[in-house]
């Protein structure tokens, strides 16, 4: 149908019909992603992936939906970086996607930044890994301490007005912190109430080699 010709009345129609479609296939997502997460049965699939990709991906998808809402996306990558690791690439997009999301859901001006670098390595840690930090920082409404402390929780989307506003099922940040902590990492939040929300992921993932040269 989009690819018809429509008058202007009926282009609206068609994307509001879309951006529906695509909110309630997020909705769904989350919910099977929360099912299978407490049933024990999501399991990651590690292969070599190359990290770069991932955070250019997340910027490419992200983008339109700062545009539409004027603001400005901005993501920094450290040139030490390490660009192959063994990883559930479709997971770490996944956290990473539902980060970007959130900010920009929940700003209505200013700069959302997102800026992925080489961790110092915990004591003891493996060579064989690099400790990845993923952070978020929006100029959005923020949150006050009472909804900070419960924000992991399921369900949780802050105050029922922000609810009715932005949507969402309040699942996605328990999920993502979830997927974190199944990669030996965690999610943290900190925010001021009108100012914004910083929120740092931490990934521990095992370095790895191009396909290529593991199967030569």
């Amino acid at each position: 149908l989009e690819a018809t010709p429509v008058n202007a009345q009926q282009d609206d129609y068609i994307q509001t019909a879309n951006r529906s479609a695509k909110h309630l296939l997020s909705l769904l997502n989350d919910i099977l992603d929360a099912s299978a997460l407490e049933a024990g049965k999501m399991t990651l699939k590690p292969e070599s992936t190359f990290l770069p990709a991932l955070v250019t991906d997340v910027h490419a998808l992200m983008r339109p939906v700062a545009l539409e809402k004027r603001l400005v996306l901005n993501v920094r990558q450290d040139p030490a970086l390490p660009r192959w690791v063994m990883a559930d690439g479709t997971r770490v997009k996944q956290i990473m996607l539902n980060l970007v999301s959130n900010a920009l859901k929940f700003s209505e001006q200013g700069t959302v930044l997102l800026e992925v670098w080489p961790m110092e390595p915990e004591p003891g840690a493996p060579a064989t890994a690099a400790r990845i930090g993923i952070r978020v920082t929006d100029e959005g409404m923020g949150m006050s301490a009472a909804v900070l402390a419960k924000l992991f929780q399921r369900f949780e989307q802050g105050d029922a007005s922000s609810v009715r506003r932005h949507g969402g099922s309040g699942l996605g940040l328990e999920i993502s912190r979830n997927l974190a902590r199944r990669m030996d990492g965690d999610i943290e939040a900190s925010s001021v109430e009108g100012k914004g929300s910083v929120f740092t992921a931490t990934l521990c993932l095992p370095l790895s080699t191009p396909p290529t040269e593991q199967t030569s």
